[in-house]
């Protein structure tokens, strides 16, 4: 098996573990992302994409893709290496301190030390129970949206009645040929002026919403769906026809593995010292929603200081034979590795 090199390991790459990659690269240190996700970005992408967000410092009005960019365009300089779709099943440390972690996908990874910023944990989607699924998952089944244009044209069936399924439905109804939107009952769990728009668009034609039903199969082959397969709670089936599947029944949070690692776990936190984010293992810090201490503020912006903490206290682990001295970007630019 191979081994990956690096300064640091960064656990999760949501908008904190994207920021965390660009302080590591600020002090000149390596990085390694890695999340469970098929792609960066953590809750800002997988649940609400085109949402705004309003309490990011310099931005009045921001969405929350529109942050991951920014996000992942400001730590490029420093090329961090990101591994998605995986997560990490082992962390063992060394007799020489450094930290070797073990992913899903059978890679290691050596590093001298681990910023973990998993939000409230590793984040997996909720999979509908259907024969088959995998055979269609990232072809033709996903479980996020990362570019509207992508369903141009495209009969689209979506599942859920949460705010991902409502939202995806009023902005996909713009581009796809048709959009299905199928729910077990009538009223809808999202916020009541999507929820308007949804019924504005189905009594316009724009949407067809097949309630009450719940998905029951899927009809296709190697990975091309054909169509959907839907029941009601009589039993009543028929079939949608339809290109692509988005089943937005949420996303399962769970410490997982990291609960195993030895930190002091508070709940589905973990405990840090505010001062550095480090936690009660030598060379493994946590920052954003995953850590806690007296008087932490769950914001994006609070995530991003304490990232910035972790990456400097990392710096003195990795590199304990190079002064830090702090200056502010203003002096130094963007510094190479």
């Amino acid at each position: 098996m191979s081994v990956l090199s690096t300064d640091v390991l960064i656990v999760g790459a949501g908008p904190v573990g994207l920021f965390a990659a660009f302080s590591c690269g600020m002090v000149r240190l390596s990085a390694v992302v890695v999340d469970a996700l098929e792609a960066v970005g953590g809750q800002c992408s997988a649940l609400y994409p085109e949402k705004p967000i309003y309490d990011i410092p310099g931005h009045p009005r921001i969405t929350g893709q529109e942050l991951i960019d920014r996000l992942v365009e400001q730590a490029a300089p420093f090329v961090p290496a990101y591994r998605l779709n995986r997560r990490i099943e082992s962390l063992t440390r060394g007799e020489d301190g450094r930290w070797l972690a073990g992913t899903s996908a059978g890679e290691a990874i050596d590093a001298a030390a681990v910023i973990v910023a998993a939000g409230a944990g590793a984040f997996g989607p909720n999979r509908p129970p259907l024969a088959n699924l995998a055979e269609f998952e990232g072809k033709s089944v996903f479980y996020m949206v990362r570019r509207r244009e992508d369903f141009r044209g495209r009969r689209v069936v979506i599942a859920g009645g949460g705010d991902s399924a409502v939202d995806w439905a009023v902005s996909l109804a713009e581009v796809a040929s048709e959009v299905h939107v199928v729910h077990r009952r009538p009223k809808f769990r999202a916020a009541p002026e999507s929820e308007n728009r949804l019924h504005e668009l189905a009594a316009a034609g724009k949407v067809d919403l097949v309630v009450p039903y719940r998905l029951a199969g899927l009809v296709g082959k190697s990975g091309v769906l054909e169509a959907v397969a839907v029941e009601n709670l009589d039993g009543g089936r028929r079939e949608i026809p339809a290109d692509v599947l988005l089943p937005f029944f949420g996303l399962a949070a769970s410490l997982g593995p990291i609960a195993d690692w030895g930190l002091d776990v508070v709940g589905r936190t973990v405990a840090v010292d505010p001062a550095t984010s480090a936690t009660s293992a030598p060379g493994i810090f946590a920052a954003g929603d995953i850590c806690s201490y007296p008087g932490k503020l769950k914001l994006i912006l609070t995530g991003f200081a304490e990232a910035a903490r972790a990456a400097h206290a990392a710096h003195d682990v990795a590199r304990p034979d190079r002064p830090l001295h702090h200056r502010h970007s203003t002096d130094t630019g963007v510094p190479g590795l």
